[in-house]
């Protein structure tokens, strides 16, 4: 409560319950309307009774730059006092904002405020004072520039960059120059003992942030020439190097051996204490100090459908999956195969391996081939298909590595699956995708309209894959069409404006791919539109047949097997299939 004699403090004022638009007139005495909606309004505004103004009349009879609770009020940062900040930015400046994500709370060493200090130990309104004062050749002086106090500034203004910028010493290099490369006999081990807990409790993340940030650790010096390097190869801005170097930081506070490896699982919990994961694990494997750990999804997947059933059915589920995800150079030789066609055949083989489970079966040898029979014809659709094509590659490579006497799978046999009719899409969805503002998306629906490229090869373009205005697809050669380059052009423009120094060599790339050379996931740019890839390069075969009737230039075209080819014959001349070019 205010004391006698003292006003309350005025707070945000609610918006008028008439117009849901503006706030409402005065709070105390208290009236829910704004001057506009007053009954027998609407009545003008009174001047502002702090300046005097008879525009942009807020509430309480002041205007938007006296109200304190107005967004429009102007006042300190609160971090190096200078004039010229808002409420909606949290009263801070441009420049403290990233002061305040990168440096601890403490109290300076050179004026006495408990506030956001650097490295040097004092806050940035004395490093502005002593820079301000700093005299051409000579090193900071922060304690003389900050004996008789501080001179005050203005907020965010700018200062005109030099066309080529001076090349500035690194701090954070210079303190680990004498670690560069790290002292010979200082290592970390892969069975360094742990420290045992009495009972678990999760960290303060304020605390762990203070504390890492306080100084370099035995981690960070090890890695300093790694950081260093993968920042110089792929182009890593100032911001994610020092996220990196904040999250090795963090894992050396979180430590509880000191000399023991990183592992994986580890670093997947820093994004609590603000840290980063994907760079940090970069790092770490190039070091050589990542332990993994933690489970693929596929691993994570297995783990759940098989949960409840035999250990040697289990075991041999795993081995299975093993083979097939990387592969095999003995009999039976088998090339890997990507994740989701195995998560399909395990889809298809986990449910009769549940019933033979409960059936009593406690290892697969004890299948028969009517137990397989059984099984497979209690499936129907395109799930029985996966069940036949999954429980052929199970049995088999079992068989192959000695752990059946007999393939109770042999002579299964193949149920073909009656396929659907590809539909045409709607001509306006079409067109809205080619003129999306988003450049990565246009360039997408464009390459995947006019030349029917599949999303997995959208992704694996690389830019040497374009040249002369023609792409490059393995053996074939595609003149690029005019609204593609438009797009291209664009994207081109896009992509070296906002990631100029990326060493990533594919030509469609995002935010978290621009750091390393990896192409990006299956949903990106997607995700904001109702189109697919898959759909889009059915449109295409669809409009090229419509157009030839010719099954081999299909083939050819889009590189199509005779039998992919054959599912869109029943399209010709069908009655109901009426197909209107967006491309015209």
């Amino acid at each position: 409560m205010p004391a006698a004699g003292e006003s309350a403090p005025l707070r945000l004022p609610p918006m008028c319950g008439s117009c849901l638009a503006r706030r409402v007139a005065w709070t105390r005495p208290r009236v829910d309307v704004c001057y506009d909606c007053l009954p027998g309004g609407p009545f003008p505004p009174p001047a502002c009774s702090a300046c005097g103004t008879e525009q942009d009349y807020f509430s309480q009879g002041l205007c938007g730059r006296c109200h304190p609770r107005s967004p429009l009020h102007v006042g300190s940062c609160k971090i190096c006092l200078a004039w010229g900040v808002y409420p909606r930015h949290n009263w801070t400046c441009w420049a403290c904002r990233w002061w305040r994500a990168n440096c601890p709370e403490q109290t300076c060493q050179y004026c006495g405020r408990l506030t956001r200090v650097g490295d040097q130990g004092a806050c940035r309104l004395c490093l502005s004072q002593a820079q301000s004062l700093q005299e051409p050749g000579r090193s900071l002086d922060l304690a003389g520039a900050n004996r008789h106090g501080q001179q005050l500034f203005f907020a965010n203004i700018l200062i005109k960059r030099r066309k080529t910028p001076r090349l500035r010493a690194d701090p954070w290099r210079a303190r680990n120059r004498n670690s560069l490369p790290f002292p010979a006999g200082t290592g970390f081990t892969d069975h360094g003992p742990d420290q045992l807990t009495l009972f678990d409790l999760a960290p303060d993340p304020k605390m762990v942030r203070a504390l890492a940030a306080v100084a370099d650790s035995d981690l960070t010096r090890y890695c300093a020439s790694i950081v260093d390097e993968h920042a110089a190869r792929f182009g890593w801005s100032a911001r994610q190097r020092n996220d990196v170097i904040r999250s090795l930081r963090l894992l050396q506070t979180l430590r509880t051996t000191p000399n023991a490896k990183i592992r994986a699982s580890e670093v997947l919990m820093l994004p609590r204490y603000q840290g980063n994961i994907t760079s940090t694990m970069d790092v770490l494997r190039q070091a050589g100090l990542l332990i993994e750990d933690h489970p693929t999804p596929l691993q994570t997947y297995l783990t759940t459908r098989t949960a409840g059933l035999p250990p040697q059915m289990v075991e041999h589920l795993e081995l299975w999956v093993d083979v097939m995800v990387h592969g095999s150079r003995t009999a039976p030789r088998q090339l890997p195969r990507e994740p989701q066609t195995v998560r399909l055949h395990v889809d298809g083989v986990t449910p009769a391996v549940t019933t033979w489970a409960q059936a009593g079966y406690r290892s697969l040898a004890e299948v028969t081939s009517q137990d397989v029979r059984v099984a497979v014809a209690a499936q129907t659709g395109a799930r029985r298909r996966f069940a036949e094509t999954g429980l052929k590659s199970l049995f088999k490579v079992l068989h192959g590595r000695k752990l059946l006497f007999t393939n109770p799978a042999r002579g299964l046999p193949s149920t073909q699956v009656r396929a659907n009719i590809p539909l045409p899409l709607d001509p306006a969805t079409v067109r809205e995708g080619l003129d999306s503002p988003d450049p990565a998306l246009a360039l997408c629906v464009a390459l995947v309209a006019f030349h029917g490229l599949t999303g997995k090869e959208l992704r694996s373009l690389q830019l040497t894959a374009i040249a002369d205005g023609c792409l490059t697809l393995g053996d074939r050669v595609l003149p690029l069409a005019a609204p593609v380059r438009s797009r291209l052009a664009a994207w081109l423009d896009d992509r070296q404006r906002t990631w100029p120094e990326t060493a990533n060599p594919h030509l469609l790339i995002n935010r978290k791919t621009a750091p390393r050379l990896t192409p990006p996931g299956q949903a990106w740019p997607w995700t904001g539109t109702t189109l697919r890839p898959q759909s889009l390069r059915e449109d295409r075969i669809l409009h090229e047949l419509q157009a030839t009737a010719d099954l081999r230039r299909i083939c050819d075209l889009f590189g199509l097997s005779v039998q992919g080819a054959t599912r869109y014959l029943p399209t010709i001349e069908h009655p109901d299939l009426t197909i209107n070019s967006p491309r015209d």
